[in-house]
C-alpha cells in the first residue's frame, strides 16, 4: 500500500516508470511540478492519440486528428496539448513528441496487431517484435458479417423508416462521425460524416469495458474462469489481504469496493504516463465491503482483465484480443496494451462502426456466431442483468454494460456499451436491432443516446406495423 504524508491534501501518487510524481505538490516542494507532470502528460496523450489515428483501421490524415482528437480533452492538459510537435516516423511507424530539453520525448509505437504502446516518461524506443508486427488478414471480399460484402439490406432505400432517423442526427445532440442500425442481421441504415467511413477506426473510450466483458465471458464457455470466484489479482494474496476475496463478477459490476482517486477513476497514469496496467491498479486499498456499494472505475475494469490474463495463461494460452476479434471479423480493432504486455481494456480499443456491429451480432445471437458458441448460453442474460448496488441517473449496469431499464419508450431488454464522447453500442434483443453511434461529443454538446435508441425502436415498430 502506498502511505500519504500526514497533512498532504488529497494528493495522488503517481508512479510512472521508476519516477513518483506527487500531485500536488508536497510543502517546499518546486512549484513547477505540476506543470512539468501535465506537460509530459500532455506529450503522452499526442504521441499516443496521433499514433493510434494515424494506423488503426483505415487511418486518419494529420488535419483530421487535430480537430478530432486532440481538442475537448481535459481543460489542464489541452493547451500543452495543441502546443506541442509531433514527429512522424511512417517507416518505424512511431510518433515522437519531444517536450523537454532535459528529458526524452514522449514515445508511441505501433504494431499491425494491437496499435499503439504509449511508453513511459523517460523511456527509449523500443523494436517491434515481429509477432506483434504481423499484420492482421482483412476479410472485407468475405459475405458479411465475417466481411463486407452484402451488408446492406436489400430493401435499403432513403426513404425507409430508419434512414429518417440517421439522415440528421444532429437533432440528438452531439457531433456523430458514425451511425449504423442493423436489423435480423442486416444493415438497414449507415450514415458517416467527417470523412469517416467504414474503415475509420476510432476510439472506444469506455465501450472496450464492453469488449473486456466479452473476453472474459469467451474464457467462461472454455472454462477458464468462474466470475464469482476471486478474481486472480497476485499482489492481492499476502496473508491478511481482504482484497482476496474480490470476484470476477464484482470488479464487472463496478462493485469491488476498492478506492479510487475520483468518480470515475481518470487513469492518467497509464493513459499518458506510460505506467503499466499492473503498477496503477493493484495498490488501491479496499474501502466498502466487496459488492456492496457501486462507484464506476477503470480499474475495476483493468483488475478484472489482470485477473482474465492470469487464468488464460495458467490454462496454458497467451491472452489474445486480436484472434478472438477477428474470429468475428473485426479486423480493423485494435485493443491497446501497456509496455509490459497488459491490455488497457478500460478505454485504450479502436474500432469501427461495423465491427461494433459486429459485436452487437454477437450478443444479439446470444453469443453464438455462425455455428460456434463463443460465449456461455445466458451471457447476454448475465451482463444485462442489474445486481446488487446501482448508480444514481437514468441507466441500470449489468456486468460490463449498461442497461435501459430506466427509459421509456425503449424495450426493456435492451442494453449497450457507453464511451466517453459519445461513443454507443446498443443491442434490442427483442426488436432484433443492433444500433452503433459513433462521434466527437463535447462538454456542451452531447447525444442523448436515450432519445435515438427511442426513435429507432418507433421507426422499427411503425415499419413493421406493431
Amino acid at each position: 500500500m502506498i502511505s500519504v504524508p500526514k497533512g498532504v491534501p488529497k494528493t495522488w501518487w503517481l508512479r510512472a516508470s521508476a519516477l513518483v510524481l506527487i500531485w500536488p505538490a508536497l510543502p517546499g516542494q518546486a512549484a513547477d511540478t505540476n506543470a512539468d507532470l501535465i506537460r509530459a502528460w500532455a506529450a503522452g496523450y499526442r504521441a499516443a492519440f496521433t499514433c493510434s489515428s494515424l494506423w488503426n483501421g483505415a487511418g486518419k490524415p494529420l488535419a483530421a486528428i487535430e480537430r478530432d482528437e486532440l481538442t475537448n480533452i481535459y481543460p489542464e492538459t489541452e493547451a500543452d496539448v495543441r502546443s506541442l510537435t509531433a514527429e512522424v516516423d511512417e517507416q518505424a511507424r512511431r510518433v515522437t513528441v519531444p517536450y523537454r530539453p532535459d528529458m526524452p520525448p514522449r514515445i508511441a509505437q505501433w504494431s499491425a496487431r494491437e496499435g499503439c504502446v504509449t511508453l513511459p516518461i523517460g523511456a527509449e524506443p523500443v523494436a517491434v517484435d515481429a509477432g506483434q508486427g504481423a499484420a492482421r488478414a482483412k476479410r472485407d471480399a468475405e459475405p458479411w458479417p465475417l466481411g463486407d460484402k452484402n451488408a446492406l439490406a436489400p430493401s435499403l432505400r432513403s426513404d425507409a423508416p430508419f434512414e429518417t432517423v440517421v439522415r440528421d442526427p444532429a437533432r440528438f445532440g452531439g457531433r456523430t462521425s458514425s451511425l449504423l442500425v442493423v436489423k435480423r442481421g442486416r444493415i438497414v441504415a449507415e450514415r458517416y460524416f467527417f470523412g469517416h467511413d467504414r474503415h475509420t477506426a476510432q476510439r472506444t473510450f469506455s465501450v472496450a469495458k464492453s469488449m473486456a466483458a466479452t473476453l472474459i465471458g469467451h474464457a467462461v464457455e472454455r472454462g477458464y474462469v468462474d466470475v464469482k470466484a476471486p478474481a486472480a489479482i497476485a499482489d492481492w494474496q499476502s496473508p491478511g489481504d481482504p482484497r482476496a476475496a474480490i470476484t470476477t463478477e464484482q470488479l464487472m459490476r463496478m462493485a469491488s469496493g476498492l478506492t479510487s482517486d475520483s468518480a470515475g477513476n481518470r487513469t492518467d497514469a497509464i493513459y499518458m504516463g506510460g505506467a503499466s496496467v499492473r503498477q496503477w491498479t493493484v495498490q488501491w486499498p479496499l474501502l466498502h465491503p466487496p459488492g456492496t456499494r457501486y462507484r464506476y472505475a477503470n480499474n475495476d475494469t483493468l483488475l478484472a482483465t489482470l485477473s482474465l490474463k492470469a487464468a488464460v495463461e495458467k490454462a496454458g494460452e497467451p491472452l489474445d484480443p486480436a484472434a478472438f476479434f477477428d474470429r468475428i471479423g473485426m479486423t480493423r480493432t485494435f485493443v491497446e496494451r501497456d509496455k509490459d504486455g497488459d491490455y488497457i481494456l478500460s478505454s485504450q480499443v479502436w474500432t469501427t462502426a461495423r465491427d461494433l456491429a459486429r459485436l452487437g451480432l454477437l450478443y444479439q445471437d446470444d453469443g453464438m456466431w455462425g455455428k460456434e458458441r463463443l460465449l456461455p448460453a445466458g451471457w447476454r442474460n448475465f451482463i444485462s442483468t442489474p445486481s446488487g448496488p446501482q448508480p444514481e441517473g437514468p441507466f441500470g449496469y449489468g456486468a460490463g454494460f449498461w442497461l435501459f431499464d430506466k427509459s421509456e419508450g425503449i424495450p426493456a431488454d435492451a442494453f449497450g456499451a457507453f464511451g466517453n464522447r459519445g461513443q454507443y453500442l446498443v443491442v434490442v434483443p427483442s426488436r432484433d436491432l443492433v444500433i452503433v453511434r459513433q462521434g466527437y461529443d463535447d462538454r456542451v454538446e452531447r447525444l442523448d443516446i436515450a432519445e435515438l435508441v427511442r426513435a429507432i425502436v418507433s421507426a422499427d415498430r411503425a415499419g413493421t406495423g406493431d
